[in-house]
């Protein structure tokens, strides 16, 4: 299912009638352009914020580095004889969290969920409308998206994070959210800077990375960030090579410096270990033990220049002229309801593009409107699974739960399971027994079944919850017709997969699940979401050492260096329960034609089935083999929307960058010479074209 004409159009709606960074004013900032230059609008931010931050003392420049305490997740009081806006932030990195007002803004899919869609249009989406209520909030920056790659499987906070396991994915999928969030004249935080990719002991342990892998793939979601205008990044808790995030030269600098980002660094909250403005932090959150009077005194010694002062405060000012915080003023409240009738659409319509048809065994699904008539819902579907916990989770005023939804969608009221031939039958199988005696009543089973996390802590496995293999084990047995709905913050293991006919992934899909689910269940919508991460066939099946994770006295070391996720399957010729890259669709979809050169490859999709529906034809690039690569690196994907018997040509670019590797020598990018081969299919173990080219 490609993202519905009503949900693009709102996106780009909301985009049209945003809050960038203007380019014709009023006659009220033209008035105040003599005493004011900062206020003229033709000049870029960049000057702006120069000619604003020659006109503070010091005193207020200082007072714009780190956080004081307010009303929002993060506060920095404002300059009021300069009309410096206060700067509010909140998180989080898939809605608006305000606990003091639960149900107050939408609780939208988190960022896996997304990035499962594949679907640049899908992300805009997003972040438009996360943007636009954090507006209405009253708030100025919002702390997300999530960029992290999602190297440990059992990762705590994998939910947040779109890159999924590949940073071509990353470096992609993160930009039309950072455009959405900004074009709503809200400032977007691309976080956790960098290697945040385990929580057991995220506040001490150092994450050992070398240098290639950590710019060939950590390093690149960040880097799309950057390419797409970001405005602030926040760096991690934990240490990279022995150095904290907040305080790492060799991190920072290559942000500031090879990627060549010009928004300023906060930190996360608590992460600051020193007076680090040297390094490359630029703000404190959310209080000032350092960088309050320490860098106060360090200013007055002179030991810290003036200079690198004025750098960070500039880097702050020019991204609120560049979102339009000075020239249309956000006097939005933090009390505002700023969830509607319209998102809750959208946040439906969002989590079926994200939903992944895994397997389905005897075309049992889609349903049929009118000839299913007997249903057994078994496990969470009273009470799903909708969210993460943490600064990513965001209580919803009310969830579309799938056993309400099917109800109403069956016509069915009052309390009774049946009326006439129609039966939802409902257990929420805690007695095992039980729920199998109900699958049987039935014409079909819908177990659904999942596992949450949160932030602060790792999985401590990768099954679902509450018993939930032995149910499904139970129901598949006592009803051959079975299908099984996982909600799942990352990877998930499935050892009933050959004994059900149906399984479908939502991810964390939230607060519309129900509606989502039984579009797709039904066939309103056709599935085409895609597996960001790789589905393994037991725990910790790529083999990590305790040095590898959670790490020893504190040191987590690479040495698996790019082989996770779909590489180490690769690498090691191991078949996943479920690849990469997969999902499936109502419809067949034929590949043909492929043309290779260093500049493109091309390749023809054509809709062999009886319905229309989205495919995500997946590039995968294998370098010669003197380059020290993976097997094959994804290096292109693009949704496409194709009625019965439609063909069209799927052209994927390429760039240099694309067809380099990291020279640890030189410190910088070297392109590649020899033999290459591309491989196009619908996932990374579904290839159906390849084609050779030399560079």
């Amino acid at each position: 299912m490609a993202l519905s004409a009503t949900a693009v159009l709102l996106a780009l709606a909301l985009c049209a009638t945003a809050h960038p960074h203007p380019h014709h004013g009023s006659a009220v900032h033209h008035q105040h352009h003599a005493v004011k230059p900062w206020m003229n609008i033709r000049d870029t931010p960049e000057d702006r914020a120069k000619k604003l931050v020659a006109e503070m003392t010091t005193e207020e420049k200082l007072s714009l580095l780190h956080g004081y305490p307010g009303e929002y997740v993060g506060n920095v009081p404002g300059i009021d004889r300069l009309n410096v806006p206060t700067q509010k932030f909140n998180d989080g990195p898939q809605g608006f969290r305000d606990n003091a007002r639960p149900g107050s803004s939408t609780s939208w899919p988190s960022g896996l969920t997304v990035a499962a869609s594949f679907d640049l249009n899908v992300m805009l989406a997003w972040g438009t409308a996360m943007g636009k209520e954090f507006y209405d909030k009253g708030a100025n920056v919002q702390l997300g998206p999530g960029l992290c790659i999602a190297r440990v499987p059992k990762n705590g906070r994998n939910f947040e994070y779109l890159s999924g396991e590949d940073p071509h994915l990353g470096y992609h999928l993160v930009q039309p959210v950072i455009k959405g969030i900004q074009s709503q004249g809200v400032i977007a935080n691309a976080k956790h800077y960098v290697n945040n990719n385990q929580e057991t002991d995220r506040n001490s342990v150092s994450e050992n990375v070398d240098e290639r892998t950590e710019n060939e793939i950590y390093y690149q979601p960040f880097a799309g960030a950057v390419d797409a205008g970001v405005g602030s990044v926040m760096c991690s808790y934990n240490k990279i090579n022995d150095t904290y995030s907040c305080e790492n030269p060799v991190t920072l600098g290559a942000l500031k410096n090879q990627m060549g980002y010009k928004g300023w660094v906060m930190s996360d909250w608590g992460a600051t270990h020193s007076v680090s403005i040297v390094q490359g932090l630029d703000q404190e959150m959310p209080g000032g033990t350092y960088f309050g009077k320490p860098l106060e005194a360090a200013v007055q010694n002179g030991s810290i220049s003036m200079a690198k002062v004025d750098d960070s405060v500039v880097r702050i000012m020019a991204q609120y002229f560049a979102v339009g915080l000075f020239d249309k003023p956000n006097t939005n409240k933090i009390t505002n309801n700023v969830t509607s009738a319209e998102h809750r659409s959208l946040c439906a319509d969002l989590s079926a593009n994200s939903t992944v048809l895994l397997q389905n065994k005897d075309n049992i699904l889609p349903f049929s409107h009118g000839k299913t008539k007997k249903f057994a819902l078994i496990g969470l579907a009273k009470d799903p699974i909708t969210h993460g916990g943490g600064s990513g989770q965001v209580v919803p005023a009310n969830v579309a739960d799938p056993l309400s939804v099917l109800r109403s969608r069956l016509g069915l009221t009052g309390d009774q399971p049946c009326q006439g031939e129609v039966c939802v039958y409902f257990s929420d199988g805690s007695n095992t027994q039980e729920a199998a005696q109900m699958a049987k009543m039935a014409e079909v089973a819908v177990v659904f079944v999942g596992t949450t996390s949160h932030e602060g802590a790792d999985r401590t496995s990768l099954n679902v919850d509450n018993n939930g293999d032995a149910l499904v084990a139970a129901v598949a047995a006592a009803q051959a017709d079975t299908v099984v709905v996982v909600a799942t913050p990352g990877a998930i293991l499935t050892p009933w997969r050959a004994n059900v006919k149906g399984i479908v992934t939502n991810f964390m899909p939230g607060q519309e699940v129900g509606t989502a689910i039984w579009r797709i269940l039904f066939g309103d919508a056709n599935p085409s979401g895609k597996l960001p991460i790789t589905f393994p066939n037991t725990d910790n099946e790529q083999g990590f050492t305790q040095n590898q994770w959670p790490g020893v006295n504190k040191e987590a070391d690479y040495s698996e260096k790019m082989l996770f996720g779909y590489r180490w399957y690769d690498a090691h010729k191991v078949v996943p329960a479920f690849p990469f890259g997969h999902g499936l669709s109502y419809t067949t979809f034929e590949y043909s034609s492929i043309t290779a050169s260093a500049s493109s490859v091309s390749v023809t999709v054509k809709n062999t089935g009886s319905v229309a529906g989205a495919e995500v034809p997946q590039l995968y690039i294998s370098f010669p083999a003197s380059a020290g690569e993976p097997p094959q690196v994804l290096r292109g994907f693009s949704k496409v929307m194709l009625a019965p018997g439609q063909a069209t040509t799927v052209t994927f670019p390429l760039t240099s960058r694309d067809l380099s590797i990291w020279d640890i020598s030189t410190h910088s990018w070297a392109a590649v010479k020899g033999s290459f081969t591309a491989a196009v299919g619908s996932s990374s173990r579904d290839l159906r074209q390849h084609a050779s080219f030399t560079v």
